[in-house]
């Protein structure tokens, strides 16, 4: 049997560090200020990335845990930002 972590900061997101980890590669593009926008493919490129391996996991989860999922996604209703998405 598995259980769903509601504690702590997955209690807040289902998918918080996905942010933590998006942040992480935004700040290493922001290092390089505004000369060029090729600094900043990582952090787009990743936060679709990102956004697709959530969607993923939403499904597959729905799929494997049913009613469960459903009832967890109540209970933590953003993905990735506490209050906001």
């Amino acid at each position: 049997k598995t259980c769903a972590q509601v504690s702590g900061w997955w209690g807040l997101a289902r998918k918080v560090n996905y942010t933590g980890d998006w942040l992480m590669g935004l700040s290493w593009s922001l290092c390089c200020g505004a000369v060029s926008p090729i600094a900043y493919f990582y952090p787009i490129y990743f936060a679709v990335l990102l956004i697709h391996r959530a969607s993923r996991d939403d499904h597959f989860c729905a799929v494997k845990y049913g009613d469960d999922w459903a009832a967890y996604k109540q209970r933590v209703p953003y993905v990735f930002v506490p209050g906001l998405i």
